[in-house]
């Protein structure tokens, strides 16, 4: 048997997997990363404590962007249950907290140390500071450019990351060199990111949390609900109940769509429930203001917003203390950065790839695994899932002996 070469461009989460699962099969694996280190993305995931899948994955609405059933169909060759055992038997020990899956040391670095001593292991050869700018197809197979020397080999797998958190390698370079090979690209936008919204409330609340319900309304119609904690600051919104619908906003924005977040403030209380509790406490404290009818109910800084808004008499106090606490309506003006993204909306669409595979059918012989892919996922560890997923599939097709 003649043994099969096999580059991948990144070492990131998805590429880490494919080289792994590529040497098993018997390939001899080189792995190009830009950056000076391996796995820099994934060292900071779930604020380093690394949230490495979800046993709910997939769930109904968890995965955005590709069509459900290709989703499905990669993640049912490679299921949270195969994520464990492949990390397990690296000697990783894990930590479940209601489907949640976190390493035992809560530290995303161990994840990383497991798999570079597989690599190791595997004599898997890892090239750093070397970007890639071109892969040709060449009568024996292909020729990886970098700046400073050409690769050769019989497979590429492309894990070269999106654009989020740019500051790790995912520089949109992957993109790139995917559209060179003949792909086309759907917009790609920041997702799971903090939301900018116009309007002075965002600012006088800045800094203040709480449980909130959240409406995400699209040119007046409503597309996603969730609850949750919501963290108020200079330029608008952000949380995890936030970063949830943020690639929803984000397309939106994107194709000049009027965008709103409706936000209710007591979601544990009917509207019927709050009015009858303020005219209660009105009725009780005749003497007392708005704000301190209010004490007691709200936070501070809210009470101040509200007051703000609609004065310090008493003219209409119930009505109005009823539609600002439970439909505060805010105007989106867009998303933070790419920066402050962890993950990305958009990219190689789904009907290019085979999803049995993830070969190109654009491209024989290129296979691609990760966020390149138009497939963007809630977060909870099902971003990590499907670089988990699609690297697996990827490095075991490309790694299948010739």
């Amino acid at each position: 048997m003649i043994m099969k070469r096999v580059i991948i461009v990144g070492a990131g989460a998805s590429g880490l997997m494919a080289a792994i699962t590529a040497a098993r099969q018997g390939a001899a694996v080189t792995v190009l990363e830009q950056m000076e280190k391996p796995g820099k993305k994934l060292l900071v995931t779930g604020n380093g404590r690394c949230n490495l899948t979800n046993r709910k994955a997939p769930e109904k609405n968890t995965y955005r962007g590709a069509e459900e059933d290709f989703v499905s169909r990669v993640l049912r060759k490679f299921p949270a249950e195969k994520t464990l055992e492949f990390f397990h038997g690296l000697g990783l020990l894990t930590r479940e907290r209601d489907g949640y899956i976190y390493p035992y040391t809560d530290q995303a670095g161990s994840v990383l140390e497991v798999l570079m001593q597989e690599i190791r292991r595997l004599k898997v050869k890892m090239k750093y500071k070397e970007r890639v700018t071109e892969i040709r197809q060449t009568e024996e197979g292909f020729a990886v450019h970098t700046a400073a020397w050409k690769y050769v080999c019989d497979d590429v797998i492309l894990c070269a990351g999106g654009m989020a958190a740019p500051q790790t390698g995912s520089d949109g370079s992957g993109y790139e060199l995917a559209r060179k090979c003949g792909h086309s690209l759907r917009p790609v936008y920041p997702a799971l990111v903090p939301l900018k919204v116009r309007g002075s409330i965002p600012r006088m609340l800045s800094g203040t949390r709480n449980y909130v319900k959240l409406a995400l309304e699209i040119d007046g119609k409503t597309v996603y609900q969730d609850s949750g904690e919501l963290q108020w600051t200079d330029y608008g919104v952000s949380g995890i109940v936030v970063f949830q619908l943020s690639r929803f906003a984000a397309e939106a924005l994107g194709e000049q769509k009027n965008v709103r977040l409706h936000v209710d403030m007591m979601p544990e209380y009917s509207r019927t429930e709050i009015k009858e509790l303020m005219e209660q406490k009105s009725a009780c404290f005749p003497e007392k203001s708005a704000a301190e009818l209010l004490a007691g109910v709200w936070k501070e800084k809210i009470i101040r917003a509200f007051l703000k808004l609609y004065g310090k008499n008493r003219e209409n106090f119930c009505e109005n203390a009823v539609s600002f606490i439970k439909n505060l309506t805010l105007e989106v003006m867009g998303t933070k950065s790419f920066e402050m993204a962890q993950v990305c909306a958009g990219g190689v669409p789904a009907e290019e790839i085979c999803a049995e595979t993830l070969e190109s059918k654009i491209f024989p012989g290129l296979y691609l695994a990760g966020e390149l892919l138009d497939v963007d996922g809630a977060c909870g560890g099902y971003n990590l899932q499907w670089a988990w997923a699609s690297g697996h599939i990827a490095g075991s097709s490309a790694g299948r002996k010739v």
